[in-house]
């Protein structure tokens, strides 16, 4: 017999987000699943990178130091964690978790792994076999750039954390599955819902998409009335109060700051959509066009009328791959006439490029606190002072390099009043280009495994 309802609590939106925030989310009241969402897409490439100098890395290591605090509570409390911290490394993950909860002296602690979805090691012979995987927004099939591929990552679903759970999984850590399928995957558990129950998975993936970016649905970057956001330096993470006919209430616990309003859920649903009615995942095409909102009060937000529609015979591949270099560097200038200095230091820097002869596929510059956020549409204002923030992009190493060469030089050779060079002449870092793409579902395969300490 099924719960009659389950709290799925968002911890983390981010790599990187409010480190407090796994704690809170179990010591400040009942829940029964914490959800940590850390992956994006740069982050694979990233942690690719990382090991490929080590073996042992290519997890999201604030994990592991999260696991390590939150444990005791997780085990006192029967609370599950789930997680994608595993990036492209979740049994290093594991064995680290591992070897935390063994420094504490737990034993029979279950943790569950969920890999198959880096196909990197597999480009050439799946290409060989005929799956062009173009990219979705330009055509250009993968072969044309498999030699400097850095990370290809398939978005696996939430069925297979729902397979850890079922076999006793008390952490499961998995690699780039959905952000949506780490909340979804506890509700198709508890509830026992079908793989074709097309409306409660929408539902679920819905409840998802609000809780995968951590405090953004409880105030956090809000673009509304912010200045009515109370208590932002102890802001609640946001909890999916989920029940198994695909209701469900979006809340926060008692005493945190943040608020969970109709609006605030509203700006979090919008985020990163496309076709409202065609919000694709693995698990189901989700209709956000028929959801329903009601402000019950006291940060609490009722969702229902959910439908769905069934899921695509394809997955999508995020992959990345090396493209060139880039550099940035920034010198301010000051009053008077600040504005008017820094865009003289331009057309001077720019000039000084061009009698190099270096070249570069991209010259960008950006006066801060004057139209760096609006551009073109920027108010005219007469500034304190102007940041001028300038990069370039290019596939010759030497160019790019030249480059941090010549940002000094304006200091004595060019408008007065400058400040702010520090730190050394800047040094160029790789291009990593995003290539989204989509491979049959057929020909992925992923794998559960659970094991007990």
């Amino acid at each position: 017999m099924s719960k009659p309802f389950i709290r799925i609590a968002s911890g983390q939106g981010f790599w990187g987000d409010l480190l407090s925030a796994p704690l809170a989310q179990v010591t400040k009241g009942h829940i029964d699943y914490l959800m940590l969402d850390y992956l994006a897409e740069v982050t694979m490439s990233i942690l690719q990178k990382q090991k490929l100098k080590n073996p042992a890395l290519g997890y999201a290591k604030d994990l592991v130091q999260t696991c390590d605090e939150v444990l005791p509570h997780l085990l006192e409390k029967n609370i599950k964690l789930i997680t994608n911290g595993g990036g492209v490394n979740p049994e290093s993950a594991r064995d680290a978790v591992f070897a935390a909860a063994k420094k504490r002296g737990i034993k029979g602690l279950k943790i569950g792994i969920v890999s198959g979805d880096n196909i990197l090691p597999r480009i050439d012979a799946l290409v060989a076999d005929g799956h062009e995987m173009k990219n979705m927004e330009t055509g250009e099939p993968i072969a044309e750039v498999k030699d400097k591929l850095l990370s290809a990552n398939v978005y696996l679903g939430a069925f297979p954390i729902v397979e850890a759970l079922r076999q006793g999984a008390d952490i499961v850590i998995t690699g780039r599955t959905t952000d949506t399928g780490l909340t979804l995957a506890p509700m198709i558990h508890e509830f026992g819902w079908a793989a074709d129950d097309w409306d409660k998975l929408s539902a679920g993936t819905i409840a998802g998409h609000i809780n995968e970016c951590g405090a953004q649905a409880s105030g956090g970057n809000f673009l509304g009335d912010w200045r009515s956001i109370p208590d932002m330096a102890n802001i609640g993470f946001p909890i999916i109060e989920a029940y198994p006919d695909g209701t469900f209430t979006v809340t926060k616990h008692e005493g945190t700051g943040g608020a969970v309003t109709r609006e605030t859920v509203s700006e979090q649903l919008m985020y990163e959509i496309g076709d409202p009615s065609q919000y694709i995942t693995p698990d189901v095409v989700a209709d956000f066009s028929t959801i329903h909102l009601e402000d019950s009060g006291n940060n609490r937000v009722r969702v229902f009328g959910i439908t769905g529609k069934p899921a695509t015979p394809f997955l999508k591949v995020s992959a990345s791959y090396a493209d060139g270099y880039i550099s940035f560097s920034t010198l301010t200038y000051s009053a008077p006439d600040a504005y008017e200095k820094a865009l003289a230091a331009d057309a001077i820097l720019r000039e000084r490029l061009n009698n190099l002869g270096l070249q570069f596929d991209e010259v960008r510059t950006e006066f801060i606190g004057m139209n760096a956020c609006h551009g073109a549409i920027a108010k005219p204002i007469i500034p304190n002072e102007v940041m001028m923030r300038v990069g370039v992009r290019s596939r010759d190493y030497a160019s790019v390099e030249r480059f941090g060469k010549e940002i000094a030089p304006l200091i004595l050779t060019g408008p007065p009043s400058v400040t702010g060079f520090s730190g050394g002449r800047p040094k160029p870092s790789e291009v990593v280009a995003y290539f989204p793409a989509l491979i049959a579902k057929s020909v992925i395969q992923p794998t559960v495994i659970v094991e007990e300490l």
